[in-house]
């Protein structure tokens, strides 16, 4: 295998298309990203009783994620220790204990085997069901209504990886005294390399006036929909980044962002008591709420579809992606807020269809050799990079069309890729923080 530090040239903004394509890197992808980073793996109203868990995954390693009697949560691999079936083959539901369907054993809630058939006459006394538990995910955080899990027991705190994209996802998630919940969920699969749609949110809104024109041409016209027009020609914003490869950017000067969210919320959330709740809650009324993605792939768009993706092999992704609303809001804002998400970000949305022909394409065209060896540009850095810029902790540019962010999102990439540990990556991520030097 070609050495990836070939492969990624930060330092003048060019990406060799093999990393999105050959089979080894993305093995490799597994071992040192997904096994390494915080990645969701549930929203409380996902999960609200006890007993109740959804299926989901770290990477394309299968997790069952369970609501705990004491209202905890933990999480542990979907694979049976005795011959690696499921097991359990639901996406979600209510359970007191987990049976594997091949044969019969069975796992509590939290993952410890406590049934075996025959144990008693055709296992030796030797045999503890203690030494053959599911494989738990060592390290779960609670943040903000949603739970995130890592397989490194060295991986810092949740919050510390967040850094200072914290500010930015608060800016989401936590503006409401009663918080969110999905109230819609799809999931779909696209033959495209999964860093494709992590790269868009962290930093690519200069497509959407390209790749999205005609689409926006309708949807600005909608009642539930923003109105993309105000943005401008030559659109005002600011792209921000953080250490560990999170980004996002969005449109419109501090007091006078262009919302994307759809009327009916912009006009509920302007409402006094609501405003000043969100204010109390932000320290400001905060309006940052563009495209987000915290690495590897918890991706948070403006209108509220929040969404992670699964890596599927090379040239796959599966899409899993919740409709979030506020749960105080009225039931008219609710459902406009679902009419949005379902016109613009879902299998059948209208963004989601341009955008998934554009990483199609994309795909087909790294199967020729000299297409991977030409490669990416990554260029668009006029804008320069400045750190906790007024009000924005953090890497920032003072413009919303920039490759800054992506080129973090790489760098912080290549660090995982030839680091062997997690006090290694720190140390390259502080040697490397761009702009700061």
């Amino acid at each position: 295998m070609t050495d990836i530090t070939d492969l990624v040239d930060i330092e003048n903004g060019q990406l060799n298309g093999q990393i999105f394509h050959d089979q080894a890197i993305y093995e490799m992808e597994l071992e040192k990203v997904w096994r390494r980073a915080w990645c969701m793996l549930a929203h409380d109203s996902m999960i609200p009783k006890k007993g109740n868990f959804i299926q989901n995954f770290i990477g394309e390693d299968p997790v069952l994620v369970v609501r705990q009697k004491d209202g905890g949560v933990k999480a542990f691999l979907n694979q049976c220790r005795h011959r690696g079936m499921r097991i359990c083959r639901f996406d979600k539901g209510t359970a007191k204990a987990f049976t594997c369907s091949f044969h019969g054993w069975s796992y509590d809630l939290e993952g410890k085997l406590v049934q075996v058939p025959h144990q008693e006459a055709a296992y030796p006394e030797s045999f503890d069901r203690a030494d053959h538990s599911a494989v738990a995910v060592p390290r779960i955080e609670y943040y903000k209504g949603f739970w995130f899990g890592t397989w490194d027991e060295d991986a810092p705190p949740f919050e510390e990886y967040l850094g200072s994209a914290k500010y930015y996802l608060d800016g989401y998630i936590d503006r409401w005294d009663e918080g969110m919940e999905a109230v819609a969920f799809h999931r779909w699969v696209l033959p495209n390399n999964w860093k494709y749609m992590a790269e868009q949110p962290t930093s690519d809104m200069q497509h959407s006036e390209i790749t999205h024109v005609s689409a926006a041409s309708v949807l600005n016209k909608a009642s539930d929909a923003a109105d993309r027009t105000l943005r401008g020609k030559e659109p005002k914003g600011r792209q921000f980044f953080s250490d560990y490869g999170h980004g996002g950017a969005w449109f419109g000067l501090k007091g006078a962002e262009v919302p994307n969210t759809g009327k009916a919320m912009q006009k509920w959330e302007s409402e006094p008591e609501v405003a000043a709740m969100v204010e109390r809650r932000l320290g400001d009324n905060r309006e940052v709420r563009g495209h987000l993605n915290i690495w590897p792939t918890f991706m948070v768009l403006g209108n509220y579809t929040i969404r992670v993706t699964h890596p599927r092999g090379p040239h796959e992704q599966e899409v899993w992606a919740w409709t979030f609303v506020p749960k105080e809001a009225p039931e008219e804002i609710r459902d406009s807020i679902r009419k949005d998400v379902l016109r613009t970000f879902t299998p059948g949305g209208m963004f989601e269809a341009d955008d998934a022909l554009n990483w199609e394409e994309m795909q087909q065209v790294l199967r020729g050799k000299v297409a991977r060896d030409s490669g990416f540009s990554y260029q668009m850095i006029g804008a320069p990079i400045e750190w906790d810029a007024e009000c924005y902790p953090g890497g920032s540019s003072a413009h919303v069309f920039s490759d800054n962010a992506a080129l973090n999102m790489y760098s912080n990439y290549l660090d995982m890729m030839t680091s062997d540990s997690w006090d290694e990556l720190k140390a390259k991520r502080a040697e490397h923080r761009m702009g700061a030097n």
